[in-house]
């Protein structure tokens, strides 16, 4: 991928920034409107959220004085009974100060308090699906997508879909977890895949300091972390990179650089491990 290529063009007929600003575990309304405003600076236009980050009312406040000098795009995420997901979209549009949200998430394949193996998953997943498919007629969300979708659960969604196809596909991915089986499914079904936990998790430094991560990084002057989001990017995969520090946020949008493919396939042969939760026992 040619990464002066900012945008991606959705199913939905929408266009998205490849690269948007993370805000998983950022609260406070000072630190929120301070990291917003300084991603908006140097260059973001998308805000990845979700209910249970607990700060969609901090990020609205920062926006309704940030927003009149940027062209922003909103990607909260939610998931649950059809009957509350209505009221629920509504509580983020008010939080969030937005007549309508660009692209709103089923977070996760299971339903909250119900056993990984139970059918009731998947009942309330069509459910869901054709509760925001209402609710993107309506005009309160433009593209709808889902995270943590394996094959499995976007087969079954594909074939009831009722003829609007999950426009994007968030999960985890970094050279640790590659998920190429999924990558390709994606691309064949026309699914913009994005990226979470690119640099591994907060509570590991495994991928940031793996050899060949460091070595890579060096060779080519850059931070482990600004070559773990090109990774991703360079495969035409989109990134959420979440950061306080100015330098750390200014650093995650400079990624004009080009990985070799001597280096893009060593990054592409690590080891596996997962990091995050892992969705794929979820009837």
């Amino acid at each position: 991928m040619n990464n002066s290529k900012k945008n991606i063009h959705l199913s939905s007929g929408y266009i998205m920034p490849f690269v948007g600003f993370g805000t998983y575990k950022i609260r406070g309304t000072d630190v929120i409107h301070k990291v917003v405003d300084e991603s908006l600076k140097v260059g973001f236009r998308s805000i990845d959220t979700a209910v249970a980050y607990r700060n969609e009312k901090d990020i609205g406040c920062a926006l309704k004085s940030l927003l009149p000098k940027y062209n922003l795009q909103r990607t909260p995420s939610d998931h649950g009974d059809p009957k509350a997901i209505e009221k629920s979209v509504q509580k983020s549009l008010k939080a969030l100060n937005t007549t309508y949200i660009d692209l709103y998430l089923i977070h996760w394949p299971g339903v909250s308090r119900t056993s990984e193996s139970s059918t009731k998953n998947s009942r309330l997943r069509a459910k869901t699906w054709d509760k925001l498919i209402e609710l993107k007629k309506q005009g309160l969300i433009r593209s709808i997508g889902v995270s943590n979708y394996t094959i499995k659960h976007l087969e079954e969604l594909l074939q009831n879909c009722k003829d609007t196809p999950p426009a994007v596909n968030q999960v985890e991915l970094h050279p640790h977890y590659r998920q190429e089986e999924l990558i390709k499914y994606c691309k064949e079904k026309g699914i913009h895949v994005q990226a979470y936990s690119s640099l591994g998790t907060s509570s590991s430094t495994n991928l940031l300091k793996d050899p060949i991560v460091v070595k890579v990084a060096s060779q080519l002057n850059v931070s482990p972390a600004r070559l773990l989001l090109n990774w991703a990017l360079q495969q035409g995969i989109g990134i959420i990179p979440k950061a306080i520090k100015k330098k750390h946020i200014r650093d995650n949008i400079k990624l004009n650089f080009v990985i070799d493919e001597e280096s893009m396939k060593a990054l592409s042969c690590l080891p596996q491990h997962k990091y995050a939760w892992d969705p794929s026992n979820v009837y």
